[in-house]
């Protein structure tokens, strides 16, 4: 039975030559970056060269890139660091009611402490109106916060357009309003240059592009105040204390060289084998809607309801067939709660129980997608007949 996975939404394999330049430090250059002897020195040569090589990828300044455990701990850092600023003077926030649960539960703590929140809706299609946001920007908004692209559906939002409006409003504003997006599952497919982007932060996590798991960046547009949520040592200029992860921050810097060097390529080559499964997938089966913008989609995402199953029930009979597929992100799918992502497009629950994630990667192939689209109608047909449908 072949084994195939299509769920590089929630996580990629490691590139194995991103592994290979990984390796050595973990058994030769293994020393604390924090100590001052030659092995602590090598290490710290290590992460501030890594440092460059984002930067350089992020077109931004080194100064501007802090290394983290993950998007998660980034996101957190970017909302509750920046938040801490404003003290009693503004009030607002603004984030769109598709974001990832680490953006949305972060900003829920936020809004019991005080903070006033807007949930900036989606279309059908899952995109947001720039004028609706600009409508609901007050005198005091602090603080905006839109996904580059979503981990579910994989619509992308217009951040430039977003940078843009921000920048223009500011002019006119005594204090600034900053613009955070997530980025996540943009990198690789999407230019996540920040000076043209125009944002003041950005979160990245490299398993998502066939980098490590644990270690991610927050890029912090210089003169950004920011307090650190966690407190111990001075590393990151005091924001993220802890031991250096080497071998994993030189994962990182290597996924992204590698993830930006390939990105054309890989996302020609993805765009085609997504472009397939949809359609032998529509082909073949009927009562099937797919979730999100058509056009304005992340090239390795494709999210499908079928009318009459159950996700969950079709994850795990397509997972016994050797297909990995999801339910929705990986973070929150073993819940039974409807997306939140999904009830957002206004389809109803009906719609939102019976989808399916399909997230290609660079590794897939043709073989795969055939595979595929030979077994899921069988699957489909099954389910629905115990269902009644």
């Amino acid at each position: 039975m072949m084994q195939i996975y299509l769920d590089n939404s929630a996580t990629t394999r490691v590139d194995p030559q991103i592994l290979k330049k990984m390796l050595p430090y973990f058994s030769e250059q293994y020393g604390n970056p924090s100590s001052i002897h030659f092995f602590g020195e090598e290490s710290s040569k290590v992460i501030e060269q890594a440092r460059n090589e984002v930067a350089k990828v992020l077109n931004c300044l080194s100064e501007e890139v802090i290394f983290t455990s993950g998007a998660t701990e980034s996101n957190n850092l970017a909302l509750r660091g920046v938040i801490d600023f404003f003290q009693n003077k503004e009030k607002h926030i603004i984030i769109s009611n598709i974001e990832h649960h680490c953006v949305f539960n972060t900003v829920k703590y936020l809004e019991k402490q005080g903070f006033r929140v807007s949930y900036l809706p989606v279309n059908k299609d899952g995109i947001i109106n720039i004028k609706n946001l600009e409508k609901i920007i007050t005198e005091q908004t602090a603080l905006i916060s839109i996904m580059y692209v979503n981990n579910e559906i994989g619509t992308i939002q217009p951040i430039e357009k977003i940078g843009k409006l921000i920048k223009k409003i500011n002019q006119n504003k005594k204090n600034k309003i900053i613009f955070h997006t997530d980025a996540v599952q943009a990198f690789g497919y999407l230019s996540c240059d920040v000076r043209k982007l125009g944002v003041d932060f950005l979160s990245l996590s490299a398993h998502k592009f066939y980098g490590p798991k644990g270690v991610g960046i927050l890029y912090c547009k210089k003169g950004i105040g920011l307090k650190p949520i966690m407190f111990g040592g001075e590393q990151e200029k005091k924001l993220r204390p802890g031991t250096y992860n080497v071998p994993g921050i030189k994962g990182l810097s290597e996924a992204m060289k590698i993830a930006e060097k390939e990105r054309e390529k890989n996302v020609k080559k993805i765009s085609i084998l997504r472009d397939q499964l949809k359609q032998g997938i529509l082909n073949k089966i009927s009562k099937v809607e797919i979730n999100g913008s058509i056009k304005e989609r992340v090239a390795h995402n494709l999210n499908l309801s079928f009318k009459g199953v159950e996700g969950e029930a079709l994850a795990l009979r397509l997972s016994l067939s050797g297909i990995a597929v999801s339910t929705g992100s990986a973070c929150s799918q073993k819940t039974l709660e409807p997306s939140h992502v999904l009830m957002a497009l206004n389809k109803g629950e009906e719609n939102a129980h019976s989808s399916i994630r399909f997230s290609l990667g660079k590794f897939n192939t043709k073989k795969e997608i055939i595979y595929v689209i030979k077994v899921l109608p069988r699957v489909v047909k099954d389910l629905r007949k115990i269902s009644g449908f």
